[in-house]
């Protein structure tokens, strides 16, 4: 005898057989745990929100400070250098002009003997190291004359403008990126927000050196500071010339410090 498939109706059913089911707590019972389900679904994702949400709000504004981080931005503008004349180097006075007498022609007298007094002296040993003394003062003379106008044209006054002004090796545009890539954001001037336009004017020699640094117009002591230093480090330059002559000439650098 073949066994009957039989099913037993669900509990639901069974507690509401013969009850009207049309009135809405039938189908809220049938749908019972599937609402449950969702509701534990959803107080999941708005815990897990209110939790990670604060995370992550750190998060994105500690690499959005690290992205933004404070930069030195140093820029060179050019300054209107004084409306000053340059006076043309005096013109060379004309050689003097000597009059050359062409003295008469006299024959060579022919004699047979050579008098005493026309005899060849020769030099001793005492006159000969005297002579070689008197010719080694003269050479230390000159060498210190030499120094000593090299030491008065360093203590000369720097002239503002010349014929040939003075270059840094490659341009201005090695210059800034020289003083760019040498500038320090001082970390105080960093934490109170401290910006501005260092001006620094310093005297380029007559051998190319940078001499007599010194700020035409300051923002704070640090920034003052910094700029001194990146600009005392500054490589030689080709000096100025005035009449074709090296000259100490005074030379300026308007330098921005900005905080981005």
């Amino acid at each position: 005898m073949a066994k009957d498939n039989f099913k037993a109706p669900a509990f639901d059913d069974i507690v509401f057989e013969m009850r009207n089911k049309e009135y809405g707590a039938y189908t809220l019972r049938k749908k019972y745990n599937r609402n449950v389900l969702i509701a534990l679904l959803i107080g999941s994702v708005l815990i897990a929100t209110a939790i990670i949400t604060p995370y992550l709000n750190a998060k994105a504004a500690e690499s959005k400070a690290k992205a933004t981080e404070r930069q030195v931005v140093v820029e060179m503008e050019n300054l209107d250098q004084p409306a000053e004349t340059v006076a043309p180097p005096p013109p060379p006075p004309p050689p003097p002009q000597d009059v050359v007498q062409q003295a008469a022609y006299v024959p060579p007298v022919v004699v047979d003997s050579i008098k005493p007094e026309d005899e060849v002296q020769l030099m001793t040993a005492d006159q000969a190291a005297i002579e070689v003394q008197d010719q080694e003062v003269v050479e230390e003379i000159a060498i210190v004359a030499e120094e000593i106008e090299e030491e008065e044209d360093e203590n000369a006054e720097p002239f503002v403008v010349v014929e040939e002004m003075p270059m840094f090796p490659g341009g201005e545009v090695e210059l800034l990126k020289y003083i760019m890539e040498h500038t320090q954001y001082p970390e105080v001037a960093k934490e109170n927000n401290i910006q501005g336009k260092v001006i620094v004017r310093f005297c380029v020699t007559a051998k190319g050196g940078v001499d007599k640094v010194e700020i035409l117009k300051g923002v704070d002591p640090e920034l003052d500071k910094e700029a001194i230093r990146v600009v005392k480090t500054l490589p030689a330059f080709k000096p100025g010339k005035q009449g074709g002559k090296p000259v100490p000439v005074w030379y300026m650098v308007p330098i921005n410090f900005t905080l981005k």
